[in-house]
């Protein structure tokens, strides 16, 4: 679950306006980024996040799925723990 909260928090916080991500890697780099690289890096960074959120939801349904379906057969054969 740990491992959801960072791109989670990611996407919460990337800025709607490429114009914006443009300032920020300004500023915190020193580097000039065009209003295009920008808008792509936004459209990289959202779609990166919502990967990793898709993965880890998939894993841990996953991991949930298989662990109800190993209690439910254990139960049905009475060899409850």
């Amino acid at each position: 679950m740990k491992k959801m909260v960072a791109p989670a928090l990611l996407l919460s916080i990337i800025p709607k306006c490429p114009g914006c991500i443009a300032a920020y890697i300004a500023l915190t780099t020193g580097l000039g980024v065009s209003f295009t690289t920008a808008a792509y890096l936004r459209d990289a960074l959202i779609a990166i996040c919502i990967t990793s959120l898709v993965y880890w939801a998939a894993k841990t349904l996953s991991a949930f799925r298989s662990s109800a379906g190993s209690r439910a057969s254990r139960t049905a054969h009475g060899h409850i723990h």
